[in-house]
């Protein structure tokens, strides 16, 4: 370790030892330590150029956010310079100076160019003294120091050369959230790496030190907030004892820059007020809610907000007592406007009483009140219309209300993906969505909606819905990390790109040797699109089996709603295929701007991976490779089969190159996705085809089994089922 010549240095010695252990053990035990297990850099060249521009540090305070920091940097900076790094207590000694702006010796400030970074930007910059070069990072806040650390960190794990360093970073996006669907029971609803990280059982009075590691990940990447609770709510997270639990919860994230907030049954002052309704517009309600406020707040100062699934799904809520989404929502906004806390309202809204298309009744709810919402109110609208599918076209919410903040909310958990067995590298997913054109205002894409356009506010968010949970790797798949990683890092700024965002990813996990990150990048950037292709291509969706969306169900048609029947999407009779959403159809395209519902409105113009969303079409409809629509579909499913094939002989080709329980736990999962993909293409075709009563196209595999086989299958033990709600 060197000799450590401060008062901090036992302790960083100390925290430097625990990370290095832990290292080891995240590698033995698969991958605790996400992408912040910090390893000594193999290449003898640039690791002496870091000890010699980052081998010594000054950072004078020691606030709780600086602290967090402290440890951080000098534990990453021993573990991966190989031990003896130096605090001193000397600015003059050291090559890097870490310390807020109005902190830093006042001739290192006249040295360094302030930008316009923000509250949560920072500024990493190599300058030139009498002595030689160092490197500074300086941001105006405490937790801009604490992002600047897990940055500077991020770019030695990469193996970035640090010569005329000048990085100058800030989150685009406010609001940058997670949102657990854990139950308080430790379900988790559609949930597919254990159990809630959340043990309320032992909180307040046990802090699992998992929850420490949790803030540490969701720091290094920008995460600003935590929905700790199912958005199908359970009115006890509100209680006196509860909320104690929570308390301690938000005293630990903190100084890591994390807020908490929790959701919200509407019927809460019913099940715990003991009031006869919940009646958005009764005096009495208003003011259980004002109270509940404030006694969250008197334990919780800095409590973000609540989020709110009404009327969804058998949620209550406001049109219960024939009140409007508008009406509800700017109650609670009232009760938390004086602490400065949100309202998230969920737009994921349908109802069995409409007999619309599903994809349209979100659009005719809330786009009437654009502009109404208290201010504090923030629209959470999923990046597509219907419910998170393997590919939507954007919902026709962004744009529609420019008077409004929105977040766009995504899910990270895999439950129309093939939960935590397949690999589908999500950021690929939603760098598709943040980069698409709405065709509203001056090209404004949902990044853009994100970001806080074009309300002229910072005040929109990204949400995601986590994949996190009990197993040992957090996230069940390994490769579901990067889902986590790509949602924050796209959070932070999101016109990254997807295959930048992975390949920092596997730097910082797996290694930096080329002859290993291509291969993987390989992989990671094609997997998502094969997943589409077997199994929903051109723009087929919610084919899932029901309940548990584990495998294809095309023909279920008994449930209780039209619109939970896969039938109802895909419409295949003897003649044809599609849902028509057109002016001949449902019309869903009408609320759409005029550009985009233009080019989507004619199936010639109408992009192919959106085919059947928007069109209802024969089956020998000219494709434009020449096929038709028959023989395009199978040999879709096929695409998406031989890309798996692809991917597990490129893994494959990896061994010995890979550690060993890496490339074991990957290669079997890669075994059950290629054989659960040929299933969806074999199950899908043989159900089509007894529809369209065409030979199977030539150079698609025939199915394995009669469709009888295929239908009797059941799945009682599949993870993620939706518990009953009262």
């Amino acid at each position: 370790m060197g000799l450590i010549k401060s008062k901090w240095g036992w302790v960083c010695v100390w925290v430097a030892m625990v990370n290095l252990m832990t290292a080891q053990v995240s590698e033995a035990t698969g991958g605790y330590g996400l992408w912040l297990d910090y390893r000594q850099v193999a290449r003898p060249e640039l690791l002496e150029h870091y000890r010699e521009s980052l081998g010594s540090v000054w950072m004078p305070a020691n606030r709780a956010t600086i602290g967090v920091g402290r440890k951080e940097l000098l534990a990453g900076l021993d573990a991966l310079l190989g031990g003896g790094v130096q605090e001193v207590m000397d600015p003059d000694k050291a090559a890097l100076l870490v310390a807020r702006w109005d902190e830093l010796p006042p001739g290192i400030t006249e040295q360094t160019s302030w930008e316009p970074i923000g509250p949560e930007g920072f500024l990493i910059k190599e300058i030139k003294t009498d002595t030689g070069s160092r490197t500074v990072l300086t941001a105006t806040e405490d937790i801009g120091i604490l992002y600047g650390v897990f940055r500077l960190l991020r770019e030695l794990q990469t193996n970035r050369e640090l010569d005329g360093l000048h990085i100058a970073d800030f989150p685009r996006i406010a609001l940058r959230m997670l949102n657990h669907w854990d139950n308080l029971d430790r379900t988790v609803e559609r949930g597919y790496a254990g159990f809630s990280i959340w043990n309320w059982h032992t909180l307040p009075g046990y802090i699992d030190p998992r929850y420490r590691d949790y803030a540490r990940a969701n720091a290094s990447i920008g995460i600003n907030g935590t929905v700790l609770t199912n958005v199908n709510a359970n009115a006890q997270a509100l209680t006196p004892a509860f909320l104690k639990k929570v308390q301690a919860l938000a005293d630990l994230f903190r100084p890591y820059g994390i807020k908490v907030y929790l959701t919200a049954r509407f019927s809460a002052p019913m099940e715990l007020g003991g009031l006869d309704t919940a009646d958005p517009l009764d005096p009495r309600v208003e003011a259980w809610w004002q109270g509940k406020a404030r006694e969250i707040y008197g334990l919780i100062p800095d409590f973000g907000g609540l989020l709110v699934k009404a009327n969804s799904e058998g949620q209550p809520g406001p049109q219960n007592y024939g009140r409007t989404h508008l009406e509800g929502a700017n109650m609670l906004a009232r009760a938390l406007e004086p602490f400065g806390g949100l309202v998230i309202w969920r737009a994921f809204v349908y109802s069995e009483a409409d007999p619309t298309d599903r994809a349209k009744q979100a659009f005719t709810e809330f786009v009437p009140f654009n502009g109404e919402f208290h201010p504090n109110v923030r629209l959470q609208v999923k990046n597509g219309p219907i419910d998170f599918q393997p590919r939507e076209p954007i919902h026709p919410l962004f744009g529609a209300m420019p008077d409004t903040p929105m977040l766009v909310e995504f899910q990270i958990t895999k439950e129309y993906l093939g939960f935590a067995t397949h690999l589908a590298y999500l950021p690929k997913l939603f760098e598709e969505a943040l980069d698409t054109n709405t065709h509203w205002g001056q090209g404004l894409t949902l990044g853009a909606i994100a970001e806080g356009a074009p309300t002229g506010k910072r005040a929109g968010g990204l949400a995601g819905v986590s994949n996190i949970g009990t197993d040992l790797n957090w996230t069940g798949h390994p490769f579901g990390q990067a889902d986590w990683y790509g949602f924050g890092r796209l959070a932070w700024n999101p016109s990254l790109s997807s295959r930048d965002i992975g390949e920092e990813w596997v730097r910082m996990t797996i290694g930096n040797d080329p002859q290993v990150l291509g291969p993987l990048l390989e992989i990671m950037l094609r997997s998502r699109e094969a997943v589409v292709h077997y199994m929903m291509p051109l723009g087929l969706h919610h084919l899932f089996d029901t309940g548990h969306h584990y495998g294809p169900g095309p023909w279920v048609s008994d449930l209780s709603r039209p619109e939970w029947n896969p039938v109802y999407y895909h419409q295949a009779d003897s003649l044809s295929i599609g849902f028509d959403r057109t002016a001949t159809g449902s019309n869903a395209l009408s609320q759409y701007a005029p550009g985009f519902a233009r080019t989507y409105s004619d199936p010639e113009t109408c992009p192919e991976e959106y085919l059947l969303w928007f069109h209802h079409l024969p089956w020998d409809f000219r494709m434009p490779s020449g096929h038709t629509l028959w023989e395009a579909l199978g040999l879709k499913y096929q695409e998406g089969v031989d890309a798996v094939r692809g991917m597990l002989r490129t893994w494959e080709g990896l061994e010995g190159s890979l550690p060993k329980g890496l490339y074991q736990d990957v290669g079997m999962r890669l075994q059950i996705q290629l054989k659960e993909a040929i299933w969806w293409k074999d199950a899908c075709m043989a159900y089509f085809q007894s529809h369209s009563r065409l030979p199977y196209p030539e150079g698609m595999e025939p199915p394995l089994h009669s469709l009888d086989y295929y239908m009797s299958l059941e799945f009682p033990n599949a993870p993620g089922i939706r518990p009953r709600w009262d």
